[in-house]
C-alpha cells in the first residue's frame, strides 16, 4: 500500500449523530492489496474511492462495522417480497466500473431525492471527472453492479470482493422505482453472490445505533458488529 496523504479532520458535526462531534482519519492510497485490505477492514477502516478512512472520535465508538453471516442468513418476509418483486424482472450485470451520462443522471436524481426527502446536503451535479475519481479509478479491483428494468438503468452498486466476503461500498437507485426496495434487493443479490462463492460474510459498512438511515443494515440477520478491541460480537440474530 502506497499512502499519498494522511488527513485527520478537525472535530465537526457528525453526519450520523448530529448532536455529537466527529473526527475522521483518511489515508489516500494509490494501490491496495488484498493482504493489506482485509486487516484494515477488521480494524474498522472503510474504503471509498482512493481513501481509506475510519472514525477516531473523542469519547465515541458508535461507528461500528457490520457484517452478515452468509451461511446462516434467513430472509425476512419483507426481504422475500423484495426478492420476488425483482428477481427475474430486474437484470443484473456485474462488470468493470465506468462512467456514462446514464449513470451521472441517475446518480444526480438519486441525490436530489435524498436531499429533498431525507435531509442530505444539497450538492452540485456530479461531473464525469468527479465520478471517475469516486467510483471508477480505484486502488483495489472493484466490481460495478448495474441493475436494469426493461433496459433502463435503475440501480448501480460498487462492491469489493474479498476472501472474507464482499464489501458493499455504495449503491444508488432510481427514486421513481423506490417501491421496488432496490436497496434491499441489492444486498440480497450480494448475499447470493457470496453464498455461491462460499464467502463467510457480507460487509455492509458502518452501523450507528440511533442513525435512521443506517438501521436497514441490521435487518439482514444474523449479523455481527465490530467491537473497538477488534473482535466481532453477535448483534441481531
Amino acid at each position: 500500500m502506497k499512502t499519498l496523504a494522511t488527513i485527520v479532520t478537525p472535530p465537526h458535526v457528525c453526519s450520523y449523530l448530529p448532536d455529537r462531534l466527529a473526527t475522521l482519519r483518511y489515508e489516500f492510497v494509490s494501490d491496495l492489496t488484498q493482504a493489506e485490505y482485509e486487516p484494515m477492514m477488521h480494524a474498522n477502516w472503510r474504503r471509498f474511492g482512493h481513501s481509506i478512512f475510519r472514525a477516531e472520535c473523542d469519547g465515541c465508538t458508535m461507528c461500528r462495522s457490520i457484517r452478515v453471516d452468509v451461511a446462516k442468513f434467513k430472509a425476512s418476509q419483507s426481504q422475500k417480497r423484495a426478492w420476488k418483486a425483482n428477481e427475474g424482472v430486474v437484470s443484473l450485470t456485474v462488470g468493470v466500473p465506468g462512467v456514462t451520462d446514464e449513470k451521472l443522471n441517475l446518480y444526480d436524481r438519486y441525490h436530489s431525492f435524498q436531499s429533498d426527502h431525507v435531509g442530505w446536503r444539497d450538492r452540485d451535479p456530479k461531473s464525469a471527472e468527479d465520478y471517475v475519481d469516486t467510483f471508477v479509478d480505484h486502488p483495489y479491483p472493484t466490481q460495478e453492479w448495474c441493475y436494469r428494468l426493461g433496459g433502463k438503468l435503475i440501480g448501480v452498486g460498487y462492491v469489493d470482493d474479498l476472501p472474507a466476503g464482499p464489501s458493499a461500498i455504495y449503491f444508488y437507485y432510481d427514486p421513481d422505482e423506490r417501491d421496488r426496495s432496490l436497496g434491499t434487493f441489492n444486498v440480497l443479490s450480494i448475499l447470493e453472490f457470496a453464498a455461491a462463492r462460499r464467502r463467510p460474510y457480507v460487509y455492509l459498512g458502518y452501523f450507528v445505533e440511533g442513525c435512521r438511515s443506517l438501521q436497514y443494515k441490521s435487518n439482514f440477520r444474523p449479523n455481527q458488529l465490530l467491537n473497538p478491541d477488534g473482535t466481532w460480537a453477535d448483534y441481531r440474530t
